[in-house]
Order: structure tokens, then C-alpha cells, then sequence
């Protein structure tokens, strides 16, 4: 086959896909849940901060790392751009699903290329493996589901294909298959970081053979590396106290909240593998199986002649089979286990199986060379329309859970979705998978509008906050979805309290409805946030006991307040203190406090700094600009600030703690010791420091 007419037919293979695609989003798009409205307003986040879309512009490169605090940004800055070309309704994000599945398809048919299984077969069978992975059913319900398990796949894939390249023995370990390898593995990594499931055992699969290879492979494992951790240490250094937060939730919290089972039982263990007929298709995978033992025997009975370039082909064999069990099990490690999870090594699978549906085109060409050349195209096409037709089976279930709503005209009530409106923030107290906090920020959000959703509700101390400051809410009649029960006492506080008025009530197609209150005018308002903002943060000047308070209260603020609106008038009178007298300490707290709640260490360390000068005899201030540079990562900066406090002040174990801990981060590891007996010291006086104020709550 011609290289032309391999790349017009795999071009034709994706064309086909979307055009299936698009007609699924035409015909049955329907309201974003909670995690799909989540990775569409990051998209919306980055499409802005790049410029891209109404509603915001380039503010400088810290402010567009403060959209993924959690999440690598490269997917939703992909997605965002996309969005700024197809348009920003659900439906039209999706457009770049198809972006990500032509990279994957590119990936597949790259992958089974390199794996030249018969030579002179080698371009139909990426062509075949192209086709399968366009069929299979997971995947083809992750190209109608806005997650972020496509693009991973895609990247993972692409990933592992460039890292087998440059492994290759046959080839002369070049400079520019380790780079593009080394660039495959920074997007794969900046798309989702679970990306790691698969490359750790990829990573250490590569060291092993570099330190067996010569001096070049070793010296390019090495500038790989580099490539990768230049292009990770941007967004890790700005977020990674975030991401370590937002994992630990995501992963441990979650397995534990959902029930899912240990990694070392066998229900853990079986978790994946009993989803392969679903995720794959009976057909498709009972076919290539059987397929793969026809090769095996066939192999075994000298019936197929191996290749000519044999070990370096079983090599690239052993690589693929080597990252789908390993993958599998670094995987199966997770606590946290859902179906799309295993998303990643599907395309591994299916390239094994296309071998395995290659063989039984060719046993059966060989048993009818001639009147039947048309039968390997007969069973591709009938196992092809059979995993169809199941995927249409699970797309038509799917179908029945696919979301619809009053969301839309709830937004626009609320005076979201306009342009050049001014910002405003909808208290959503029920949490369902067609209306929520996430979809109604994307749909307030959308053409340029200024409407965010925040939920509240959780807890009883959530009422009297609403109650004094918020503008907006809204309720449900009828089910509440996924809240507590203290939702329903704000629900009533709302209803009864005479401070809301209803706007409108809209019906839900399930039954029951939805109602919009907005604040009467004459309902009086507390005073701004950024009012009591500086008594707060005047509280640290206390240690860890004034640390409470007022992280409660700015989590509380920040639902109320979801554009964080009460900074800038809080950072202005906060200044203007300051030009009056330079050493005014709560215009000082004030300062360091925001920079801390806007993740600049660096700022709030030069505040903490001028307080050192204010309150010599206070150890506080030197303990949280030691903190901060340790978040800043100038852990030996720290060191030397906690360790000149500590001659300063005196014996003091937080200092201590923190003076040898930053040492042993900075490279004193023979201080490691020192550490392990100072930090139980320092726990015991913060418990202490906290105690007054238990006590006091009690």
C-alpha cells in the first residue's frame, strides 16, 4: 500500500468517526454533570486568561497558573483554544474530542507501524488498528463525555509509542527520537497526572535499558529527563501544594467515600479485567484472542515464518505486552477505581488484538487464495459493525442518563451568559447531575457573562452568612441530589426568613422544580468582607490559633464572594494605611494574608519581613515567612530565617522544627535526625497554642 493512500485511508477512518460523533452531540448533547462542567469551565478559565474569549485577557504567567491548582493546564489550554474557534456551548467544545481522537488514532496506526508484524502487512494493519480503536465502545463513549480520559489516552499513547522508538536496538539511539520521546512524555504528564499509573513503569523500563546500553543512550536518558522535569517545574512549583491537596482528595478520600475495594483483594484485582467485554466489545475481543493463540500455534508449528528483523521486532512486541501488564498493575494500585481509569491502556490491548484479527484474515486467506480475498474485508467489516452496534447499545443507555434541565433559563433570570454585565455569584444550595455549582458557573460564564455558582448548604454555620450577604440563591423542590441534611435547614432559612423574595419558579422534566431568590431591597446587608478582612488576619500575629477563624471565614467568603471581589478594597486600605505609617502591623497581616490566599510567597515572604522588624520578640512572623518560602521552594532562605529567629528569640521548637527541616530540604540530610526529634516537640506546642482556643468553642 502507498504511503498516500495509507494516510488518505487513516484520515478517512478519523473523518468517519467525528462525523459519528457530531451527529451524537447534535441529535443527544445534553446538560453537563459535575465533572464535565468542572473541565469545561477550566477550559473556559484558559481560554480567557489566553485571550482567546470574551471576558478576559492576558494578565502574565502566574495568573495562568492559578487556573490548574489541581490539574496540569495543558488539556484545558488545548480545549480552551478549540472552544475560541467552535464555540463555547457544550456541544461545540466538544469538537476538541475530536482534536484528541485524531491524535490518538495517529498514535495507534504510528504504534502499529513501528511494529511491522508482517512486514509487507504493515500499513493495513495500522490501518486495521486505527479502525478498531475508532470502535471501541469505551472509547467511543469517551469521545461523547467531556473528561479528560481522551486526551490522557491520546498523550499516554503517543508516549509510549515514541518511548519504544528510541528504545529500539536497532536503532542508533538518536538525538531526535529521544527528544520527541522526551517531549511525548511532558504533554502526557501536563494533560493529567495520572498519567504516571503508566509511565513509572515506562520510566524505569527505559533506565534499565539505558544503563545496559552505551554511553550516547545514557547521556540522552539523561537530557530527556531534563526536558521533562523544564517542562513540569512551572506549573508544579506554582500549584504543588494544591495538587498534593486536590490528589489525596481525589484519590484516597474518594476510594473511601465510594467503597471501592483494596487494592490487595481479589475483588481489586478482577476490578478491571471483568470491564474488558464492556469496554472492548465481546466481538472485538473474543476474535483477536482467539486470533493471538491461532499465531501462537501457528508460531509453534513452524506454519508462520518469523520476520526477517525477528528480535528486534519480538523487542517491540515485549515493550507493548510489557506496558500493558505493568500499566495494568501500577493501575490496579490506585485506591480510587472507576471505569475510565484503565482508559489509558485500552489502545495497548487493542493493538494486540488487531494482531490477533489480522491472523484469522490470513489463515483464511490462505485456505481461499483466490475466491475469497474479500473475506478478511467481510469478518473486519461484520466484527467491526457487531462492536457498533453493542457501543450503540451502551450510547442508547447512556442516552436515558444524559441530563436536561431549566438550567439555561435559571442563567439567564439570574443575568448570566450576557456580556458587559458586572459580576455576581448564584448561591446553589441542591446538587444534582443537571444543575449544580459547576454547570452554572460554565452556562453564567459563557459569551462573556460575569454569573458564577457556588454551593452552600453543607453545614449549619452556612446559614446566618447567607442570610447577611448573599444576593442570589437557589432552591429545589422536590429531590435535593447529593447534599446533606444541614442543606435542608438553609433551604427553609432562605424560604422563611423574609430577607429573600422568589423571582421566578422553573419546572424539571423529572418533576418537581427549581426557584430563584434574590434579596429584597430593604433586607439589610452586613458589612463587606473586606471590612472585617484586617481584624481577621491581625489574628496571626496569635500563631496557629488565629489561623482557624479565619480560614473558616474565607471559606465561606469565598462561596459567597466566588470573583474574590473583597481583595481589592481590602489590598487598597491595606496601602493607603501603609503610606500613612509605614509600620502600621495590621496593614502589614492584611497584605501578607492576601498574598498567601492568592498563592504569591514570595510577596506575602517580603510582608512577613516587614513585620519580622515591627515584632522582633514575636516568633510568628518568622515562622510563616519560613513557611512560605519553603512553598516558594527556597528552602535554604527558610532555613536561615528560622534559624536567625530562633538566636533572636530563644529556644523556640516551631523555629527549631522549621530551621532543621528546611536544612534537610536544602541538602543538610545529617540533620535528618534532629528533625525527628524536634518535630514532636514543636506538634506539642501548636496542640497547645490551639487549646485556649477549643476550649473556648466548647
Amino acid at each position: 500500500m502507498a504511503a498516500g493512500a495509507f494516510r488518505a485511508l487513516l484520515l478517512l477512518i478519523w473523518v468517519l468517526a467525528t462525523a459519528a460523533d457530531r451527529l451524537w452531540w447534535t441529535r443527544h448533547g445534553g446538560l453537563p454533570a459535575w465533572d464535565q462542567a468542572d473541565y469545561l469551565n477550566s477550559a473556559l478559565d484558559h481560554g480567557r486568561a489566553l485571550g482567546l474569549l470574551p471576558g478576559g485577557g492576558w494578565q502574565g504567567w502566574q495568573a495562568l497558573l492559578d487556573l490548574s491548582p489541581k490539574i496540569p493546564p495543558l488539556g484545558s489550554l488545548i480545549n480552551g483554544a478549540v472552544i475560541a474557534v467552535s464555540g463555547d456551548a457544550p456541544a461545540q467544545a466538544a469538537w476538541s474530542l475530536s482534536f484528541w481522537n485524531g491524535l490518538l488514532l495517529w498514535a495507534t496506526a504510528g504504534w502499529a507501524l513501528n511494529l511491522r508484524s508482517p512486514q509487507r502487512l504493515a500499513r493495513p494493519f495500522a490501518l486495521l488498528a486505527a479502525a478498531v480503536v475508532s470502535l471501541a465502545p469505551m472509547l467511543l463513549e469517551l469521545r461523547t463525555d467531556y473528561l479528560l480520559e481522551l486526551p490522557l489516552t491520546a498523550c499516554v499513547t503517543l508516549a509510549l509509542w515514541r518511548l519504544g522508538c528510541w528504545l529500539e536496538p536497532h536503532r542508533q539511539s538518536s538525538w531526535w527520537q529521544a527528544f520527541a520521546a522526551a517531549l511525548a512524555v511532558s504533554v502526557a504528564l501536563l494533560v493529567k497526572q495520572s498519567a504516571l499509573l503508566v509511565l513509572i513503569p515506562a520510566f524505569g523500563w527505559v533506565v534499565v535499558v539505558s544503563l545496559r546500553s552505551g554511553f550516547r543512550r545514557r547521556v540522552q536518558l539523561l537530557a530527556g529527563m531534563t526536558v521533562v522535569a523544564l517542562s513540569l517545574l512551572p506549573w508544579l512549583r506554582h500549584n504543588w501544594i494544591t495538587t498534593l491537596g486536590g490528589t489525596n482528595r481525589a484519590v484516597l478520600e474518594s476510594a473511601a467515600r465510594e467503597g471501592d475495594p483494596g487494592v490487595l483483594t481479589l475483588e481489586g484485582w478482577l476490578w478491571y479485567p471483568r470491564l474488558l467485554p464492556d469496554q472492548v466489545g465481546w466481538v472485538l475481543l473474543l476474535v483477536g484472542l482467539s486470533g493471538l493463540v491461532l499465531l501462537l500455534q501457528q508460531r509453534r508449528c513452524g506454519l508462520v515464518a518469523p520476520p526477517r528483523d525477528g528480535a528486534d521486532r519480538s523487542q517491540a512486541w515485549v515493550w507493548l505486552v510489557g506496558m500493558l501488564v505493568l500499566g495494568w498493575l501500577f493501575t490496579n494500585l490506585s485506591p480510587n477505581k472507576d471505569s475510565r481509569y484503565i482508559a489509558p491502556l485500552l489502545p495497548l490491548l487493542l493493538l494486540l488484538l488487531s494482531r490477533g484479527w489480522l491472523q484469522w484474515g490470513l489463515w483464511i486467506r490462505r485456505r481461499w487464495p483466490v475466491q475469497a480475498r474479500w473475506l478478511p474485508g467481510l469478518a473486519l467489516t461484520t466484527g467491526g459493525l457487531a462492536a457498533v452496534a453493542l457501543a450503540s447499545i451502551q450510547q442508547s443507555a447512556r442516552l436515558q442518563r444524559r441530563h436536561q434541565g431549566p438550567l439555561e433559563a435559571i442563567v439567564r433570570r439570574a443575568g448570566g451568559g450576557v456580556p458587559g454585565v458586572e459580576p455576581s455569584t448564584l448561591i446553589v444550595v441542591p446538587s444534582t447531575p443537571d444543575l449544580n455549582q459547576h454547570n452554572v458557573s460554565y452556562y453564567g460564564r459563557r459569551n462573556g457573562g460575569q454569573l458564577v455558582g457556588r454551593q452552600l448548604g453543607g453545614s449549619r454555620d452556612h446559614v446566618q452568612p447567607v442570610l447577611d450577604r448573599a444576593e442570589l440563591v437557589l432552591l429545589a423542590e422536590g429531590d435535593q441530589g447529593s447534599v446533606r441534611k444541614a442543606a435542608r435547614k438553609l433551604d427553609r432559612a432562605v424560604r422563611e426568613s423574609g430577607v429573600f423574595k422568589r423571582v421566578q419558579v422553573f419546572p424539571r422534566p423529572g418533576g418537581g422544580s427549581y426557584s430563584l431568590w434574590r434579596r429584597r431591597a430593604d433586607a439589610v446587608v452586613s458589612p463587606g468582607f473586606e471590612q472585617r478582612f484586617p481584624a481577621l488576619a491581625s489574628a496571626l500575629e496569635k500563631g496557629p490559633s488565629g489561623l482557624d477563624p479565619i480560614f473558616s471565614s474565607v471559606a465561606i467568603e469565598h462561596m459567597l464572594d466566588g470573583h474574590f471581589l473583597y481583595r481589592g478594597p481590602a489590598r487598597e486600605a491595606a496601602l493607603a494605611r501603609l503610606k500613612a505609617d509605614s509600620e502600621d502591623r495590621q496593614a502589614r497581616w492584611t497584605l501578607a494574608l492576601l498574598a498567601v490566599l492568592a498563592n504569591r510567597p514570595m510577596e506575602a515572604s517580603r510582608q512577613f519581613a516587614a513585620l519580622e522588624q515591627v515584632l522582633p520578640d514575636n516568633p510568628w512572623p518568622s515562622a510563616f515567612r519560613a513557611v512560605v518560602l519553603l512553598a516558594g521552594w527556597d528552602p535554604g532562605k527558610a532555613a536561615a530565617v528560622a534559624a536567625a529567629a530562633g538566636e533572636r528569640i530563644g529556644d523556640q521548637s516551631v523555629l527549631m522544627g522549621l530551621d532543621a527541616a528546611a536544612s534537610v530540604l536544602s541538602g543538610a540530610v545529617w540533620r535528618i535526625p534532629e528533625v525527628i526529634d524536634i518535630i514532636p516537640e514543636a506538634t506539642r506546642e501548636i496542640e497547645q497554642s490551639l487549646e485556649p482556643q477549643e476550649n473556648a468553642s466548647s
